[in-house]
This record gives C-alpha cells, structure tokens and sequence, in this order.
C-alpha cells in the first residue's frame, strides 16, 4: 500500500513491530545473565525505535544497539502516533500499576504486538500478559491494552494452527478475566457472527467498523482475513472502511501471515517492500533464536556474531 511518497513503503506499524521482535530476540539473548523480563527488553527497544524518529541515522558509537537500530532506512518517520512517542520520550516505561496515557486511545499497541503473538511455545495466558504489561508502556486505557492482548492471543492460536473461530473462543475467557474487557471481547464475537453471515459487504463492514473504536477495528481486520479467499483480497477489504486503514492493514495482514504463511503474500507486491532484505533477515534470526537459542548462546559461550547483533546489554 503506498505510504511515504510510494507504494511499498513501511509505516510505523511495521517499525516498531520489527523493534519488538528484535526485543523479543535480544530477551532470550540477555537471559544468560540471569536477567529475565522480557518487558524490560521490548521498552529497550521501543526506545531504540524512539530515537530512529529524532536522529538523523545510526550512531555507530552505539554498539549496544544492535544491528537493527544501524539500519538507515529505519530513520524515516512515518506517521507515528504521537502518544507512543511522548510516552518513550522517558526512560522509565509505563506499568499496569501506573500506565502511560490512560486514556489514549490507539491502535499503536495491538498493531506492534503481532511478534508476541509468534511465541507458539508459550501459554496463551502468559502471551496475554506480556501483551498487556507492553502495551501500558505507551497507553493505559483498557480497551486499548486489551485490544492488543486480543491481537496477540489470535496470532498465537492461528500460528498454531487454529481458524478463526477457535481462536476467538480461545481467547475470549481469557479477556474476559480483566475489568473492562466486554467492548473487546463482544467486538471479537460480533466478528464471528460477520463470518458466519456469509458474503463480504460493504455494509457488513461499516458495521463492525462501528465507532471506530480499537477493538471495532481489530474486529474488521479480523473478519476481513477470515472471510477473504486470498491475501490481496483480505487486505483490500481491512483498509476500504474509514480512516486508520494504515493500522487495520497492519493487523489483518498479521492474522493473514499468521494463518496462511508468507508464500500466500501477493509476489508481485514483494519487489517494492521497503526493507525486504532486513525483514526477512530478522524473520530468520528470530526463528533461529526461537528454535536454536541454546546452539548460539549459553552464560558460559557465545557465537560473537550473534552477540554483535544482539547484544546482552540493554
């Protein structure tokens, strides 16, 4: 979809769920210092991604960084969303106990938790969690941060290997457990009935779309990816409704990848990807990681060249 003055360009949905998967990577890495929790990592890492939109490029005096904050192509801004900026202009992240911007409301956290949701061996309810307690990092109202824990539950289930409806009905009590989960959890059922009606329409859509809101939104992209007998049609159908198309694209080609895999993207969209090669090159590393953790690193060795791209530090 154009963004940036061209078709294929990155939006900050996409940034800042590449600096996840690079916390997530760099989480696991740091574990072999005894130090784990993986919210400390990721809000390293937003704040990485926080200085990509304030500095002109990479500061190579930084080796800490990593290899991900060295890529110059990142240094773009690309319609970021103002509160996650205010709220990783500080240091210290926010907390359930004390959110940022508890009453933002914002698509910002769901769309960046899609890497979480890619933890397949973990329990749903953990996944949960670590969605909620990143997402407060930046925003605090509850439909917000419970949105995004809703997305991440439905990559998780369709990753392995649910549809749609098993993973709604999976993750639907486990919301359920949290205050003010109803807006979100009604919007996911509303969504499922959309499904089950039959042919995609315009009207059905604006229907779910309704106000709006965060959780209306993942509703739709919801239902476009499950409704859509292809890829290209399922985006197509998330961004045709009212603004914040950017956002429901980001969340319905997340649900896409997660069900159908990256051999269903549309070929004739890949050339134009802003990025290509690092995206995949970071597809494969957090695979790597997930999968070979302990052949690349343990507290008593280490691959130095891992380490230079993700290093233990913070």
């Amino acid at each position: 979809m154009p963004g940036g003055g061209r078709a294929g360009t990155v939006t900050a949905h996409t940034q800042l769920a590449l600096f996840t998967t690079e916390g997530l990577i760099r989480a696991q890495v740091r574990r072999d210092t005894g130090a784990w929790h993986p919210p400390t990592d990721l809000h390293a890492a937003y704040r990485r991604w926080y200085a990509t939109q304030h500095e002109w490029g990479p500061d190579e005096r930084r080796t800490a960084d990593g290899w991900l904050a060295r890529e110059e192509w990142l240094y773009a801004r690309r319609a970021p969303d103002r509160d996650s900026l205010v709220a990783l202009g500080d240091a210290s992240p926010g907390t359930l106990d004390r959110p940022r911007n508890p009453r933002a409301l914002s698509l910002a956290p769901a769309t960046r938790s899609t890497p979480l949701g890619l933890l397949s061996g973990w329990d749903p309810a953990l996944v949960l969690q670590l969605a909620l307690e990143c997402a407060v990092q930046t925003h605090g109202h509850p439909l917000t941060r419970l949105t995004a824990g809703a997305h991440a539950l439905l990559v998780h289930a369709l990753t392995r290997g649910a549809g749609p409806e098993d993973a709604v009905r999976d993750a639907l009590p486990l919301l359920a457990r949290h205050p003010g989960h109803e807006p979100v959890t009604g919007a996911l059922a509303a969504a499922l009935d959309a499904v089950r009606a039959g042919t995609p329409g315009r009207a059905r859509a604006a229907a779910l779309l309704g106000d709006g809101s965060p959780a209306h939104a993942l509703a739709l992209a919801l239902w476009a990816a499950a409704v859509a007998p292809d890829v290209r049609t399922g985006l197509l159908l998330a961004v045709g409704h009212g603004p914040h198309s950017a956002a429901r694209g980001a969340l319905a080609g997340a649900l896409l990848g997660a069900a159908h895999g990256d051999t269903a993207l549309p070929p004739d969209w890949l050339p134009a990807l802003e990025g290509r090669a690092s995206l995949l090159a970071l597809a494969e590393d957090f695979a790597l990681e997930m999968t070979q953790g302990p052949a690349l690193h343990a507290p008593d060795r280490a691959a130095l060249a891992w380490l230079e791209r993700y290093p233990r530090e913070l």
